[in-house]
């Protein structure tokens, strides 16, 4: 018997969610930089939070970016929260650290507050 997607415990439909919420961080436009690039250029951070942000002393090239992605992980995050009985800020937190090992290395993070390079 196969079980549907619907079907399984929290925990697996959580983690179901969150990786397609990964699917919002592909670009937006074909003009527009990408969320790779504004990383690999040190304009976008990730938060332990999971939202982004711009790294310390970073131009404003990829505001635009953070904004919108920004806008749709909340929504998103909001989403997955009510279906799971949680705050959508543990789903942002969940999505950090499952997000975090795939970073590539130099990526900046704020962890806790703190600017750092992965």
């Amino acid at each position: 018997m196969q079980r549907s997607f619907s079907s399984r415990p929290a925990p697996v439909r959580l983690l179901g969610y969150l990786l397609f919420s990964m699917l919002l961080l592909l670009p937006l436009r074909a003009d527009a930089i990408d969320l790779d690039t504004a990383r690999r250029q040190g304009l976008a951070g990730e938060t332990d939070s999971g939202l982004l942000a711009r790294p310390p002393q970073a131009g404003d090239e990829a505001r635009p970016l953070i904004t919108t992605v920004n806008a749709q992980r909340k929504t998103e995050y909001t989403r997955i929260a009510t279906q799971n009985g949680i705050t959508a800020d543990v789903v942002g937190r969940m999505m950090f650290e499952k997000l975090y090992p795939t970073l590539p290395s130099g990526t900046w993070v704020r962890i806790d507050g703190e600017w750092s390079k992965k």
